[in-house]
């Protein structure tokens, strides 16, 4: 539990410092702004891509099956977050827009990049923190899922480094 609080917390100081959130919507704006021409509905390109993107990346499944792609060459986990993210992607795309679609370059990025750095990390990635991430990304998925049901909006992008602080909390822990 203090793995996660902390994560958290240190997660969140990084992410406002850099100011993600409001890139994702920057991004997601000029997105929409280049296709708007082609595309009606105001704000449905921008708001689907960022909440789609969002919930796409901070699954356990995002996280553990580019490791295990990386590291042990099982795409299982990946494959079958495809099929889950396509008829999720189809129910997005009918209440949130095209953006939903748009939010498959952006997993492609992020999968993309945890598979590369696991090489490197990978004598870090012990099974404790491998399931203290997944519960980093749980509480994230729980967040996207506040948001989606109430009007209040958490900054939930801001929270994504929050994810990748048990690599660092778990063998500092252990030190002391």
């Amino acid at each position: 539990t203090l793995c996660v609080i902390l994560s958290m917390a240190v997660g969140a100081i990084i992410g406002c410092a850099l100011n993600l959130e409001e890139r994702l919507n920057q991004f997601g704006q000029w997105v929409e702004r280049k296709l708007s021409r082609w595309v009606h509905g105001e704000g449905s390109i921008a708001k689907g891509f960022v909440t789609a993107t969002l919930v796409y990346c901070v699954g356990a499944m995002a996280i553990v099956g580019s490791i295990s792609s990386a590291l042990q060459h099982d795409h299982s986990t990946l494959i079958a977050k495809g099929l889950l993210d396509g008829v999720t992607s189809i129910v997005f795309t009918s209440t949130l827009g095209i953006g939903v679609g748009l939010s498959a370059f952006a997993v492609l990025i992020y999968q993309g990049l945890i598979s590369l750095l696991a090489v490197w990390v990978s004598p870090f990635l012990t099974a404790e923190v491998i399931n203290e991430m997944s519960a980093v990304g749980g509480l994230l998925i729980a967040a996207i899922g506040l948001n989606m049901i109430y009007d209040k909006h958490l900054p939930v992008g801001n929270l994504l480094p929050a994810i990748f602080m048990p690599i660092l909390y778990l063998p500092l822990a252990a030190l002391f």
